[in-house]
């Protein structure tokens, strides 16, 4: 067994809490899991980029082409990671930009939601998840990595149970209550859309 994940996301938008929380679980399963982290200027607004590697490997670094999945909290820094993606790469990603301050202090177009989206279609398998909404419904828009982690769990592509993802949640995050209402939020987000596809 082998799964390669890129968690992609801007500064202070909780995606090294997605890493380590997916690791944990990992561990917790007993299995063999790697963890690689760059944020390089992510505490000013910047990307942050984690990739995760389970099963039978010995680097967490995740080749161009190789990852099974990208989890994005904001979708231009899902498509930075297109090279990592194949045409069978699961893309997850918020549909609610943050538009970094240079580009507005410097007056570039920031392109829209639909054609960033409509790039990750043409090579991956997209699915897209306001997040923002869902963690204002859980109770505060900081969950919204969490409702990421539940619809995640959703897609079945883990190896462990998405109880021993939530227990990690609640073991280690604070607001219990605000994070497990975001990570059933997202999980049921997915389940719902599977549903009608029957």
């Amino acid at each position: 067994m082998k799964l390669d994940i890129v968690l992609a996301g801007v500064g202070g938008q909780g995606v090294l809490t997605m890493a380590s929380l997916i690791g944990r679980s990992a561990l917790r399963s007993g299995i063999n899991v790697l963890v690689s982290e760059i944020h390089g200027m992510a505490q000013r607004g910047g990307s942050v980029r984690c990739t995760i590697r389970m099963g039978n490997v010995n680097s967490p670094l995740v080749a161009r082409g190789s990852a099974d999945c990208i989890v994005s909290t904001e979708p231009l820094e899902a498509l930075r990671e297109i090279d990592r993606a194949n045409r069978d790469t699961i893309v997850l990603t918020d549909v609610n930009p943050v538009v970094p301050p240079t580009v507005i202090f410097e007056d570039v177009d920031y392109p829209s939601v639909e054609t960033i989206l409509d790039e990750i279609r043409r090579n991956c398998r997209l699915i897209e998840i306001d997040a923002n909404e869902l963690a204002k419904k859980a109770g505060g828009i900081i969950s919204k990595n969490v409702v990421l982690l539940g619809a995640l769990s959703a897609i079945d592509i883990l190896p462990f149970s998405h109880k021993i993802l939530l227990e990690e949640i609640r073991k280690t995050l604070p607001y219990k209550d605000i994070n497990t209402r975001a990570f059933n939020l997202g999980r049921k987000e997915i389940m719902r859309r599977k549903d009608e596809k029957r």
